[in-house]
């Protein structure tokens, strides 16, 4: 029996920690594990037979950082074999008469991707696959994709899985105390993409105790339809004595496990921290009961790369501005690639208050796939909401859905067989929500009945390639009323009957129904009303019409979708009907920020070009360090206020420190300063410590640090403890700031800052890193702990006064 048939009908039961057991075996700080395979055999074996023997059903090989940027190939072919050849040996000599099953174990690659990083999304894909077709030649019976904290990376890494093997794939994702990934991804939001892309399960490890994360668990099992894991942390770390110890015990860490299962979860385990005993606690109280049942919620979401956006009552708007049809601005912006333009278009929907952007670059003149792969990519570096991606051709949607982070809105498919052909395997890859044209061969039915039948063709095309109505939502295309008095009179016919005998979501097209005729406004804002009246999910529409957005106001209130009227009274408040000519799309007003200058708007929304631009030209009139003081530093300080209330996520604080860094790079340019004698600092030595490659949050520290004027000497990644010292000693530096992501590179740490400490009593330390704690920072000696990179520029700051 495979674990796909295996998992249908029981539980799942995970092995626990790996690198914290082989610290405690002799594994030296800055040690990698995965060379114990080869090293200590019968170490690793003994381990995996211990989680076998407690009850588990799956053990992870021990190659969670096993990867071509860690290791040679040759290498790394050794180590993954080594490592297959140890669980093997495990689980044919366990004493235990389970189903048994060896994952392949990944876990991140320790980059942040473009274009927040420096690394390429197709690069991150070639690295994961690389290690994918050695696990697979090895005899993995599944792939664990865990602890990965980015939406991209991991979509890059499932990619790679699903290229390169038809085996199963279970995903979990490590999350913040507030929620959330690391680059901003809330639960819902990795539930739609990594649903959308077909994995087998998802879920949850690492970064927190259980308690911590039934929360996000609990997420989870709301939007899922496939089986949750939960594989949570022994609770938090601290040092005692040298040691790595965790605050939860195994009968708690088992209470609590247990409980999650009872709720829904199939998939259960132990990170780091735990042992055999931990999961021996979860299988017993477990034993004898049956598994919960998988509810399958079918949920419709599409997602950006933080934010989920769920269809249902209350009306979703799909801003209509960035569609060359009838823009002579937009097309002129196509021609002469002016990128700026458009991202000021999708900034200002956003303002407006849409949920989902439409994105259309189609004009024959141009190169349309790389248009809109370059629009794609553009918008979501400075906008999390989730984009529909509008294009006729297959060639276009596919490369841009390919690099699209999250699960995107696909406009379009319709009944013609060709249509069908190309689409629908793109959506099944990829993942999406389609939108269904109730058009054919035929053209578009005069009849609502006519187009009903097409979308029941549609759909029923669609399950053969194994989507279902949570992955369509269906466009009965509104028609002029100009060319014939009964066209809406259709497409309301067909809304009613698609949503309510069908049971699937509907989109529309609404300002089509008023072409030709004048004041078109008044008539789009009655269509809208009665289209939402018949059961209309979503609308591509104009966010600045006023009576587009009246009706979607008062129908919510109307509804009861809308809180104590909250929404409708805040747009009453600032309700002032504007003329007809200042609706038109290309008369839309620019808006920005209230209090803030041109500069801090760029800066803030983190708009790179812009910003450089408007830096050189404030230079021919405005002093150096006028603009540094009054512009620059006021905006990295209202992101940085937003970063620490979580109104602002980690890739929008990188657009904005680019975008400064850009600003700065005019500067020095036309003054000859840097934004080091722009605001002096002192300066600051960081450096990732020995045995960890994972270097994302100390870059995110070095782009702002400098930012903020102090002279970073970056060592980089994996740097032993005498070199941080030598540095430290060479420069005076009354800074060091010192970064680790796993466990098993902690005791590095603590070597290094005790070293500092001795030789260099002027340097003051500051530490952070996702296995941190103030309290496992104050018991490694460390002077600060940070718990994100705008603290450690806080503290720093602090310190240089």
């Amino acid at each position: 029996m495979n674990i796909r048939e295996y998992l249908a009908n029981n539980n799942v039961f995970l092995d626990g920690g790996t690198g914290t057991i082989l610290q405690g075996r002799g594994l030296q700080p800055g040690e990698y594990p995965e060379r114990w395979n080869i090293s200590h055999p019968e170490e690793i074996q003994a381990i995996h037979r211990a989680y076998f023997e407690a009850g588990s059903n799956l053990v992870g090989s021990n190659t969670f950082g096993a990867n071509s940027l860690k290791f040679q190939q040759d290498e790394l072919e050794r180590i993954i074999a080594a490592a297959f050849e140890n669980a093997r040996t495990a689980r044919d000599t366990a004493k235990a008469s389970q189903a048994k099953y060896i994952a392949l174990d990944i876990g991140p690659l320790g980059k942040l991707l473009k274009p927040f990083g420096d690394f390429d999304f197709e690069e991150a894909v070639s690295v994961f696959a690389n290690t994918v077709r050695i696990g697979v030649k090895n005899g993995a019976d599944l792939v664990l994709l865990e602890t990965m904290n980015d939406c991209y990376e991991t979509k890059a890494a499932l990619l790679a899985v699903k290229e390169n093997c038809d085996l199963p794939v279970f995903v979990s994702n490590a999350y913040s105390e507030d929620g959330k990934l690391m680059t901003g991804a809330c639960p819902a939001a990795m539930v739609a993409m990594l649903q959308g892309m077909g994995v087998d399960a998802l879920g949850v490890n690492c970064s927190l105790g259980p308690k911590a994360l039934m929360p996000v668990v609990r997420e989870y099992l709301k939007y899922a339809d496939v089986p949750v894991l939960f594989k949570p942390n022994a609770g938090m770390p601290s040092s005692v004595n040298g040691k790595t110890v965790f605050n939860v015990g195994p009968q708690e860490f088992g209470e609590d496990v247990a409980a999650m299962m009872q709720e829904g979860v199939r998939v259960a385990g132990g990170c780091c921290g735990t042992t055999p005993e931990y999961i021996s606690q979860v299988v017993s109280r477990m034993r004898g009961k049956e598994p919960v049942p998988v509810v399958r919620h079918d949920y419709t979401m599409v997602s950006s790369y933080t934010k989920a956006v769920v269809f249902g009552d209350s009306p979703v708007l799909i801003g209509e501005r960035i569609n060359p049809t009838g823009k002579k601005r937009l097309k002129q912006a196509l021609r002469e690639n002016d990128m700026g333009f458009i991202l000021g278009e999708g900034l200002k929907q956003q303002e407006k208050g849409v949920h989902v952007l439409d994105v259309n670059v189609g004009l024959p003149e141009i190169n349309e796939t790389e248009m809109l792969l370059n629009s794609v990519r553009e918008l979501q570096a400075v906008i999390d909401l989730p984009l529909q991606i509008d294009t006729a051709s297959p060639e276009a949607m596919e490369k841009a859905l390919r690099y699209y982070n999250g699960k995107a809105m696909i406009n379009s498919v319709n009944g013609k067989e060709e249509s069908m052909k190309a689409i629908f395997p793109l959506v099944k890859k990829y993942g999406g929500l389609v939108v269904a044209l109730t058009l054919d061969e035929n053209g578009i039915p005069e009849t609502a009945q006519g187009r009903v039948e097409i979308a029941r063709k549609i759909l029923d095309t669609a399950r053969q390639y194994g989507l279902d109505k949570k992955d369509l939502i269906f466009d009965t295309l509104a028609m002029t009323i100009s060319a014939d008095q009964n066209a809406a009179n259709a497409t309301l016919g067909a809304i009613a009957v698609i949503a309510g005998e069908m049971g699937c979501h509907t989109s529309l097209g609404v300002s089509n129904v008023s072409f030709g005729l004048p004041n078109r406004d008044l008539v789009n804002g009655t269509f809208f009303t009665m289209a939402l009246s018949k059961g209309l999910s979503a609308a591509i529409m104009n966010p600045f019409s006023d009576e587009m957005m009246k009706a979607y106001f008062t129908y919510r209130a109307l509804r009861g979708l809308d809180a104590n009227c909250g929404d409708y009274m805040a747009f009453a408040a600032n309700y002032a009907p504007a003329t007809a000519a200042a609706q038109k799309p290309e008369a839309a007003p620019v808006t920005q920020e209230e209090g803030k200058s041109q500069l801090q708007h760029a800066i803030v929304k983190g708009l790179v070009k812009e910003a450089a631009s408007i830096t050189a030209t404030l230079l021919q009139s405005v002093d150096p360090m006028a603009i540094v003081q009054e512009d620059i530093i006021p905006a990295l300080d209202i992101v940085g206020r937003g970063f620490e209330k979580k109104s602002v996520y980690l890739p929008q604080l990188l657009m904005s420190a680019e975008a400064a860094s850009a600003s700065f790079g005019k500067i020095k340019e036309k003054a000859n300063i840097s934004a080091d004698s722009a605001k002096p600092r002192c300066q600051v030595v960081l450096a990732t410590v020995k045995g960890d490659i994972h270097d994302i949050g100390k870059n995110i520290v070095h782009l702002l640090l400098e930012n903020y004027g102090f002279q970073v000497i970056d060592l980089g990644k994996d740097v032993p403890p005498q070199a941080i010292l030598d540095k430290v000693l060479e420069l005076h530096a009354p800074i060091a700031g010192l970064s680790a992501l796993m466990t098993t590179t902690v005791g590095a740490m603590e070597e290094t800052i005790a070293l500092v400490h001795k030789n260099a009593p002027w340097c003051k330390i500051i530490v952070g890193g996702a296995v941190l704690t103030q309290e496992y920072a104050d018991s490694i000696h460390a002077d600060k702990y940070a718990r994100d990179a705008m603290e450690t520029v806080r503290i720093c700051t602090t310190w240089s006064e």
